[in-house]
């Protein structure tokens, strides 16, 4: 295990850390009115790190019992295929998850709605916490990058488990960090938070269609150039 690899799995879970799931919905737990409920908080927070903990754990373990067999098939042709294909369904799913036309689809999650809801008790809000990671788990790259990285290591399956359970607890160290500041301060930082929970309401989809487009460009990309060199589309 490299610095290198932790490194990497930091910047990662830092930029899990501002998904819907891991900093909207906690922002909006914190504005909700009156006290600021620090259980219901860490109730939700617990229970989103272990949804991410526990698919990950089982991605993590099914592409350990086919390693063998996914690197000869990474070396394939039809592995190159399937990058293409790959690539070109997540530019397409991008734009299912642009704002102006899920608005347009009326396919826009009312969050704010969802929040005030879930605020009444620790079942509404651990319903709340894995209905926000079941939505996340189509556009979950970053997630998916971090368990590829510990997946193709050498370390032990403790060790592995130990950094995504590190990577989950990075990840809504934020929220965590946030919801300090909110008992510390009180309604000080409330301007701050209204703030942020404004930019994300009017960015956090937009992201999400850009994150997706992107990543399908580069793995399609990718997938485009393996097979030119294998069918020597442009000569020797």
């Amino acid at each position: 295990m490299s610095t290198t690899m932790v490194g990497a799995l930091v910047v990662l879970a830092l930029l899990d850390s501002t998904s819907i799931g891991t900093l909207f919905v906690p922002i909006g737990l914190l504005l909700a009115p009156g006290r600021v409920r620090v259980v219901g908080v860490l109730t939700y927070l617990l229970t989103i790190a272990l949804f991410y903990l526990a698919a990950g754990l089982a991605i993590a373990a099914g592409l350990g019992a086919i390693g063998d067999e996914l690197t000869r098939f990474a070396e394939s042709t039809a592995f190159s295929w399937a990058e293409v294909v790959v690539g070109v369904g997540l530019i397409a799913l991008s734009f299912r998850f642009d704002p102006k036309r899920r608005a347009a689809r009326g396919k826009t999650v009312d969050w704010s709605a969802r929040i005030t809801k879930a605020t009444g008790s620790p079942g509404t809000l651990i319903t709340l916490a894995i209905s926000a990671g079941v939505l996340e788990l189509a556009t979950m790259v970053t997630f998916l990058a971090a368990i590829g990285l510990v997946s193709s290591s050498t370390v032990s399956w403790p060790v592995a488990a130990a950094l995504l359970t590190g990577y989950c607890f990075v990840m809504i160290l934020p929220a965590l960090v946030l919801l300090a500041l909110r008992v510390s301060l009180s309604d000080r930082i409330t301007p701050a938070l209204h703030r942020l929970n404004a930019w994300f309401q009017k960015h956090a989809t937009g992201a999400t269609s850009w994150i997706l487009a992107i990543v399908g460009f580069l793995i399609a990309r990718d997938g485009f150039a393996r097979l030119a060199v294998a069918y020597h589309w442009f000569g020797q």
